[in-house]
């Protein structure tokens, strides 16, 4: 007991450092700004964080959610992604254990946050991520090349289905980055759990948005990448599971 407790310590304060970047990458990349050189500053003030600023999670609890130099108020999306990307790569070691795939899912999650929060603020998912959850995807195959068929399938499965979509509707039903994003994550996951993961998307998308616009009066237009990570980050875990239900259920 006591070293799983210790393992998924390791785990949770890996997944909240990682977290903290992904806070740089999900207020840089839509400004164009350096991901890497520039250094941390507090967006009202311009105080350069030091070190002890920068610890992910507890820095924000210390402060009180405040700079330190200004005291203006710090954004609670901070320490959120922080402490969800640390509690997502706890899930996927209890799912996965230790393995490749726990590595690869980690990554793919991280890539799947930052992308939905960009995507839910500006309706555009960088190519950027969409690249790096692609060269998760060719790395998929290489650890597991027996199956490199299902992975090559997964990446056009869904992606040309909604290709034609887009070409189709001239952009306006479908984002060129919601493509790309399947046919990235399809490579990851293979066109038994990316099929799934499409369809999981498209009913959490629409049922969310329209209490969204019921409750809150949300407009019409829809960001579809949070609720597509949302399906993804589901059937990567249990996917399978999901499937196994349904066929028994149908008697298959």
């Amino acid at each position: 007991m006591l070293p799983t407790i210790l393992l998924y310590t390791i785990i949770f304060l890996y997944g909240i450092i990682i977290g903290s970047f992904l806070n740089v990458v999900i207020y840089r990349l839509p400004l164009k700004e350096n991901i890497v050189t520039t250094r941390s500053h507090c967006m009202n003030c311009g105080y350069q964080l030091h070190w002890y600023d920068l610890i992910p999670l507890f820095s924000w609890l210390l402060l009180g959610g405040k700079c330190r130099q200004c005291k203006a108020k710090i954004s609670i999306q901070y320490p959120i992604i922080e402490a969800l990307n640390g509690i997502l790569y706890i899930l996927v070691f209890m799912k996965c254990g230790v393995s490749v795939d726990s590595l690869l899912y980690c990554l793919l999650f991280s890539a799947l946050l930052a992308l939905s929060v960009i995507d839910f603020r500006t309706y555009e998912i960088p190519v950027g991520i969409n690249y790096f959850i692609l060269g998760l995807g060719i790395l998929r195959v290489i650890t597991d090349l027996p199956g490199w068929k299902g992975y090559l399938i997964g990446f056009l499965a869904v992606s040309v289905f909604l290709y034609l979509i887009y070409m189709l509707s001239g952009g306006r039903a479908m984002g060129g980055g919601d493509v790309k994003l399947m046919a990235a994550c399809g490579l990851v996951l293979g066109w038994k759990l990316i099929i799934p993961a499409f369809l999981l998307g498209c009913i959490l998308g629409s049922v969310i948005h329209i209490l969204r616009m019921r409750f809150t009066g949300e407009d019409h237009v829809l960001a579809m990448g949070p609720y597509l990570a949302m399906g993804i980050a589901i059937c990567a875990l249990y996917g399978n599971e999901m499937i196994t239900w349904y066929l028994g259920y149908i008697g298959l």
